[in-house]
């Protein structure tokens, strides 16, 4: 498995899959930061009452959700289109990595990319809101557990398109479900969290821990049993079917 993660992130440097990672990580952090920048903002950055730090977790989890379903599907879909455009999954059998194997390192591999790159986008986004003169103490906490799950979930969907990718040659599959998937993500967020539980995308949603209450921006603790159990799902499913691709002919 070493070795094959290893062959894995050679192939990103072919494929430049950092610079695009680099390119929408700065973009989400752009995003989610210009709303600091106009007056009318600023007059609450002093006001404790008005929560500017749990704003603009809100924004940055709006923007996330518009985002990240679209960043899985294209890093996925880029990690795996390169094995059908050759002829990868046999040149790699060859070697010893089954096609099911070859799928797992792909996962493991854009994790391991994915991890600075999400704390990164965060840190950008407290960053700005820190230049932009926000006087009111951060709460570490909330921004800590979102980049977490934010994480997590990435990684649960970067196991769902490197799944599809690998069944299906026209990667315009893959990134087509991920744009539904940033639609779906942005419209639960406006949902009651009872359907966004049954919708895979809905659950950008269930990891916010800042949301509307009454007329104002709080804190809150998303449902963690629920998320977890998504995330063991996940989890199982994906060895379950990278498992039965070491059992189909190509």
């Amino acid at each position: 498995m070493r070795r094959a993660i290893t062959l894995e992130f050679r192939k990103m440097r072919r494929l430049r899959t950092g610079l695009v990672t680099a390119i929408l990580v700065v973009a989400v952090a752009a995003l989610s930061s210009a709303s600091l920048f106009s007056g009318g903002t600023r007059e609450t950055f002093d006001d404790p009452g008005a929560a500017p730090w749990a704003a603009l977790l809100l924004t940055y989890t709006l923007m996330a959700a518009m985002t990240s379903p679209i960043l899985t599907a294209v890093l996925a879909s880029r990690q795996t289109d390169i094995e059908h455009s050759g002829v990868g999954w046999t040149l790699a059998a060859t070697a010893g990595h089954t096609p099911g194997t070859l799928c797992r390192a792909k996962l493991a591999a854009l994790s391991l990319l994915l991890l600075p790159a999400i704390i990164g986008q965060t840190l950008l986004v407290i960053g700005a809101g820190m230049a932009a003169g926000i006087r009111v103490p951060l709460d570490p906490g909330p921004w800590i557990g979102y980049t977490a799950l934010l994480f997590l979930l990435d990684i649960a969907f970067l196991a769902l398109h490197i799944w599809l990718a690998s069944i299906v040659e026209n990667q315009l599959v893959s990134v087509g479900v991920g744009m539904l998937g940033a639609f779906m993500a942005v419209f639960t967020l406006l949902m009651p969290g009872a359907i966004s539980r049954i919708i895979p995308w809905g659950y950008y949603a269930m990891i916010s821990h800042a949301g509307q209450q009454g007329g104002n921006v709080a804190y809150l603790t998303p449902p963690y049993a629920w998320i977890a159990g998504f995330l063991i799902l996940v989890g199982a499913v994906f060895v379950m079917v990278t498992r039965r691709l070491d059992r189909i002919e190509r």
